[in-house]
């Protein structure tokens, strides 16, 4: 395999090799839902319903990162401007595009619609990935073109990539950036009409119970119901700002932007969190709607010295995940909005079932609310596949109109996760109420939840197994005061070899995301096994979390990252 060129690829002499095609779609759902308030003819692709949104309210502010706030005419003009340098350097349709940005900020969300302009597929990369998680969805993804900046160059440049990927830095590659100059804008326009509500748009990474992320492909419907849906339940309107702190390669950055867009409010962004920071901002901006999601998130904002004088009474809707207990104490902390819950994956785009402000206490303290409009739910034995009795705990299986269409290039898992019917399987246990309402009981995968994170138990295991002196390995959640839960290792070294704990955290900083590396380090001479010889993790999991109970650890060491 060659070495990705970085100092040939950023003086910008594009690739022109032919586009790959797109793979065999595996399924197909027929798509329903509520009626936008937009014509059909100008809702049929993404940047068709930004163009509406420019042409009704040109001045009205479209989105605000630390760096600034743009109209939604800016935004517009800004993604055609990306768009024609896009195709001078050789994207076209079918083609993907990576970015690989620290922040989010005005040039993540506007190349992004540049390259959905142009019917190609925007390819967001996590910026906590490191060289194992980076080769993979680089070299899988088949990126035609990476837009990235100098912090990330030296990780890059120890990849090996089998195709050729032009890399362009942010901060200005001279023969990039000259493209929009001189690309034809009607050659854009002709593009961005032949997309459909079918074309692929979005393809976002997440990880899975494999060794490998898995790519869930979205097209211009599923982005366009899922800002249609929850613009609707929260009934957002052109005055609201609705602001998140989560990343933009995280779903939930991508659901937030689109119903802004559908109801033509504001995209208000946290960029890299900071209490301070997100706390002045909502303040500022008098944010109307949030979105932090996550305790981790929400509870730094609480918590700042400066909250209990900081004037926030613009809030009238906070959305959070969390156990009812810690849900009832943030709304008793924000009395003057109300706060919400919601069940969500990338595989929808963002929310399967959702709350509302009318519901009663009880439910938005003990449920994640009423599947969406155009979104069916089942609860299921995970075991038979038959259909269980309302409040009974089982397997949450969900299709609808903001599913996504495959795992990109992974039939496999593709067929294994949905159904021919299109009924895709969580693996997370929830329950259904007699009101119809969803509540999240624990998971059935094999998956950690750092912090809010997504981490691949296997991911982990696969990469401590090539340590030298390891021959296997078994990683399961132990409790964490403040990321909720991080990754325990319980380690068999291979005989006569020998490492210690640290020696083994060490070889995961810097290679793996650090919200991925084991922050405990158990080694075991075997495994508790059923009788089928599959690691009995339950037992592991309560192994740790009574050790760390006794010894009085209630927060894991931090980790600071080498690379």
């Amino acid at each position: 395999m060659g070495t990705l060129d970085l100092p040939k690829l950023t003086r910008g002499r594009p690739h022109r090799a032919k586009a790959k095609e797109l793979p065999t779609v595996c399924f197909r759902i027929r798509l329903v839902g509520p009626e936008d308030t937009l014509t059909p003819q100008r809702t049929r692709s993404v940047c068709s319903l930004l163009d509406a949104r420019t042409k009704a309210t040109p001045d009205a502010p479209a989105i605000s990162f630390r760096s600034g706030e743009f109209t939604y005419e800016q935004v517009q003009r800004a993604s055609v401007i990306a768009a024609c340098r896009l195709l001078a350097a050789g994207v076209g349709p079918g083609d993907r595009v990576g970015i690989l940005l620290r922040d989010a900020c005005e040039p993540y969300v506007t190349t992004g619609l540049g390259a959905i302009r142009l019917g190609a597929i925007v390819v967001p990369i996590n910026a906590r990935n490191k060289i194992r998680e980076l080769q993979y969805v680089i070299g899988h993804s088949g990126l035609r073109l990476l837009l990235t900046e100098a912090e990330f160059m030296p990780l890059l440049d120890e990849l090996e990539i089998e195709h050729e990927v032009r890399v362009v830095d942010v901060a200005g590659d001279p023969g990039y950036e000259a493209g929009g100059e001189t690309a034809d804008e009607a050659r854009v326009a002709e593009l961005e009409a032949a997309n459909s509500p079918e074309t692929p748009a979005l393809l976002l990474y997440t990880s899975g119970t494999t060794a490998n992320p898995k790519g869930c492909l979205h097209t211009h419907s599923t982005m366009l119901a899922t800002g249609r849906n929850t613009s609707g339940r929260l009934e957002l309107t052109p005055a609201d700002r609705y602001w998140t702190a989560l990343a933009m390669f995280h779903v939930g950055g991508w659901q937030v932007l689109m119903s802004n867009f559908t109801a033509g409010s504001c995209f208000s962004h946290a960029g890299i969190f900071d209490a301070t920071a997100a706390l002045d901002q909502l303040e500022r901006e008098r944010v109307t709607v949030a979105m932090p999601a996550f305790e981790l998130i929400w509870m730094g904002v609480l918590n700042h010295e400066r909250y209990p004088t900081a004037d926030l009474s613009a809030l009238r809707t906070v959305m959070n995940v969390g156990v009812p207990e810690r849900m009832a104490r943030m709304q008793e902390m924000v009395p003057q909005a109300v706060q919400i819950s919601m069940i969500g994956m990338t595989e929808c785009l963002g929310s399967i079932c959702m709350g509302s402000r009318h519901d009663s206490e009880h439910s938005r303290m003990h449920t994640a609310g009423r599947p969406l409009p155009g979104m069916e739910v089942r609860i299921v034995d995970p075991a038979t596949g038959e259909d269980l009795p309302r409040n009974t705990p089982g397997e949450l299986l969900f299709r609808g109109v903001s599913t996504f269409i495959e795992y990109y290039r992974d039939p496999d898992t593709t067929a294994a996760v949905v159904d021919a019917d299109g009924w895709v399987r969580t693996g997370d246990v929830a329950l259904q109420d007699e009101e119809d309402c969803v509540s999240f009981v624990s998971r059935l995968k094999d998956m950690l939840k750092v912090g809010g994170e997504n981490a691949s138990a296997a991911e982990i295991e696969g990469y401590l197994i090539t340590h030298p002196a390891v021959a296997m390995a078994a990683v399961v959640a132990a409790p964490d005061e403040r990321y909720g839960e991080v990754a325990a290792a319980f380690v068999q070294l291979r005989p006569g070899a020998e490492a210690t704990e640290q020696e083994l955290i060490e070889y995961c900083v810097g290679r793996i995301a650090t919200f991925k590396v084991p922050r405990y380090v158990r080694f075991v001479d075997e495994y508790p096994t059923a009788a089928s010889a599959k690691i009995q993790k339950y037992v592991l999991r309560e192994q740790i979390a009574t050790e760390l109970r006794e010894r009085g650890i209630s927060e894991a060491p931090k980790i600071v990252s080498r690379r």
